[in-house]
């Protein structure tokens, strides 16, 4: 009975989704918001000078953090049902990449915007970071790791992007020295449950997959997963 409520839930969700415009337009504002920090971030930052060694440990660190923080994220709203709250029609259409895991071929420019719209909670740590690195006197390294992470987290999108769609040798390449995700390590998330939610490169899974099951008794596929099973998606529906 709960069962079927939650997938009534979800398709009414899905219905407000499809049927009304600001959803779309609310990516599009999202996504604006987004770039728009992270350029104005780069213009604020570019000025410090911290030396080579240093911009590289900020992106190594920036790195191994991006890919946890996003995939803390991911398991968060793997895990989320609340299709009847305001963020429903949102939370319903992000556990589609489940049942539709492939994208429409974009361009990558293409790609980042519309992938960075989906990133609502990126828009209030990048608010943040701008607003720390008005007010306080903050360690370069840790400046400019806030701001990569802060770019990262849309690059994240394309790396999952890529390894959904492309079959592009390069990425290919990029995947195999871990600057990007690997279509075989990203394959467990879609063929096992509960587990590899990172997709930045996915070096941090092992940590997630311990917070996985830790928190989440069931994973997606028990529960989730089951949700949307009565969703006949359009034929236009794609990602």
């Amino acid at each position: 009975m709960e069962l079927t409520a939650k997938q009534q839930q979800f398709n009414a969700a899905m219905e407000l989704y499809t049927s009304q415009s600001r959803y779309k337009v609310l990516g599009h504002l999202v996504a604006i918001a987004n770039i728009g920090l992270q350029l104005y971030l780069l213009y604020r930052v570019s000025p410090l000078s911290i030396g080579p060694g240093r911009q590289l440990l900020a992106l190594v660190v920036a790195y191994l953090l991006t890919d946890f923080i996003n995939g803390l994220v991911h398991l968060y709203m793997d895990s989320n049902d609340r299709y009847e709250s305001i963020d429903g029609p949102l939370i319903a259409n992000f556990h589609l990449h489940h049942k539709k895991p492939m994208y429409k071929r974009r361009t990558l420019l293409v790609v980042y915007f519309m992938e960075s719209g989906s990133k609502v909670w990126l828009v209030g740590y990048l608010l943040l970071v701008v607003a720390l690195q008005a007010t306080l006197t903050i360690n370069g390294v840790v400046v400019y790791t806030a701001f990569y992470i802060g770019v990262l987290s849309s690059v994240a999108e394309v790396s999952h992007y890529l390894c959904h769609t492309s079959t592009s040798p390069f990425a290919a390449f990029l995947a195999r020295i871990g600057l990007l995700l690997s279509k075989k390590h990203h394959a467990q998330h879609h063929l096992r449950d509960n587990n590899g939610y990172a997709f930045l490169n996915g070096c941090t899974d092992p940590l997630l997959d311990l917070i996985a099951a830790a928190c989440c008794k069931k994973g997606y596929k028990q529960v989730t997963d089951l949700h949307y099973a009565r969703y006949a998606m359009p034929d236009s529906d794609s990602r």
